[in-house]
């Protein structure tokens, strides 16, 4: 039991390293993992892996063949190792084939999709590879890939008016094989076709999918500042036309009202966008302190599990759901302000992503669900004890948040042998 636990940290260190293009810790990572199972595919396959972004395609070329006869019937390493060796015997038509099968087999597999995304640039295919790399970003929580293939040369059509790429240096192997820079045997490169160029506006979007996909907290950020922003201006206004700041510089509950604060008996009035503009309304300097915070230290996490949009639903349906909780339970002269409501349901979402995927992640998902239920009582319990707070906000948020993310979950697919 303890040598399984061994291996499969070793194997996900190698696929967290190969995620973020350390192709040399991953290396490192499949090599203590060979010695522990040295018949294990899943190990070879990823020292081919980690081989391919070093360089050293005649490991890879021997590491492929090691997982096909290892698994002689065939299977997602079996289909992946031929792949990659198809992919430098550049015959990139049947690596696609491959990665599409290992796909179809293994959708989570955030480094099929990667080399997909490496195929579909080869070819010319430019926006399906942003895609395809954007994919790859979420299913491995925030990876790159970088380095992970060889290296793409510029792509180039006659008519274009572009200047052809230099050659990549070729040498002579021993058998007369005719090879490129990278070792693979040469074959010359056939001409992007014209409607596989993307035109300025695909251009565009491929640039912010690639820049979204660097930058994991993108939506996390822009909702904490979003809140600040509406913060510090309730301030001034406070200070300029209201009744001054109140203690811990608490805002004019007046300006609350007329910026959107939910009231009960307004709401009831067909005021109902209260429950949506109260989300983003705080009370004082520590409101909005310990809701960022939170926000800041959890969001960012679930925003690279569920991925921007997701999250982003699983944020706003929360706060809406928790402000139409309160609205039901609460009295009309109810006054309700505060991110709190999506805050809870994006921390109940995390606790759903660990309890679905609990195998997958092993002993850390333990130890995550551990501390996932501590922190879950302890603010409850600070919820009922403290008068003031809006608790039934909180709650509905939670619920919210974990059934919004049971619907929208990415679950993670463990390998075996």
């Amino acid at each position: 039991m303890e040598a399984q636990t061994d291996i499969q940290t070793y194997l996900e260190r190698g696929k967290q390293a190969l995620a973020q293009g350390q192709g040399r810790d991953a290396a490192i990572a499949y090599a203590h993992a060979a010695q522990i199972e040295p018949n294990n595919p899943i190990v070879h396959l990823g020292l081919a892996e980690a081989n391919l972004a070093l360089g050293s395609y005649g490991v890879v070329y021997m590491a492929c063949r090691k997982v096909q006869e290892l698994q002689p019937q065939g299977g997602v390493e079996s289909n992946m190792a031929q792949a990659l060796l198809d992919l430098l015997d550049r015959r990139y038509d049947r690596a696609m084939q491959d990665v599409e099968t290992v796909i179809s087999e293994d959708p989570g597999n955030a480094y099929a999709h990667a080399l997909r995304a490496y195929l579909l640039r080869l070819s010319g295919q430019s926006y399906d590879a942003g895609l395809e790399r954007s994919r790859a970003a979420r299913l491995s929580y925030g990876g790159h890939f970088d380095n992970a293939f060889p290296p793409v040369e510029p792509a180039y059509a006659s008519g274009y008016g572009a200047v052809p790429p230099a050659q990549p240096n070729v040498t002579d192997r021993s058998d007369g094989q005719v090879v490129d820079a990278a070792g693979a045997p040469r074959v010359e490169g056939e001409p992007v076709p014209a409607w596989s160029r993307p035109n300025n506006r695909q251009r565009q979007m491929i640039r912010t999918r690639f820049w979204l996909s660097q930058n994991p907290r993108f939506v996390t950020n822009i909702l904490v500042g979003i809140n600040v922003a509406i913060y510090v201006v309730l301030l001034i206004l406070s200070v300029t036309i209201g009744s001054g700041l109140g203690s811990l510089g608490g805002v004019d509950p007046n300006i609350l009202v007329l910026a959107g604060a939910q009231v009960n008996a307004l709401v009831a009035q067909g005021q109902v966008w209260r429950i949506f503009t109260a989300m983003f309304l705080h009370l004082n300097l520590l409101h909005i302190g310990l809701n960022m915070l939170s926000l800041f230290l959890i969001g960012g996490v679930v925003e690279v599990f569920f991925g921007k949009w997701r999250y982003l639903l699983i944020y706003l349906g929360s706060g809406i759901i928790g402000g139409i909780v309160t609205y039901f339970v609460m009295p009309p002269e109810t006054l309700a302000a505060g991110a709190s409501g999506a805050i809870f349901g994006v921390f109940g979402a995390l606790g759903v992503f660990y309890i679905v995927n609990r195998q997958t992640l092993g002993r850390f998902g333990a130890g995550a669900i551990s501390n996932w239920l501590f922190w879950l009582a302890l603010n409850l319990v600070f919820g009922f004890s403290q008068p003031g707070i809006g608790i039934w906000d909180h709650i509905g948020g939670l619920v919210a948040g974990m059934v919004i993310a049971a619907l929208l979950i990415p679950t993670l697919k463990r390998r075996t042998s």
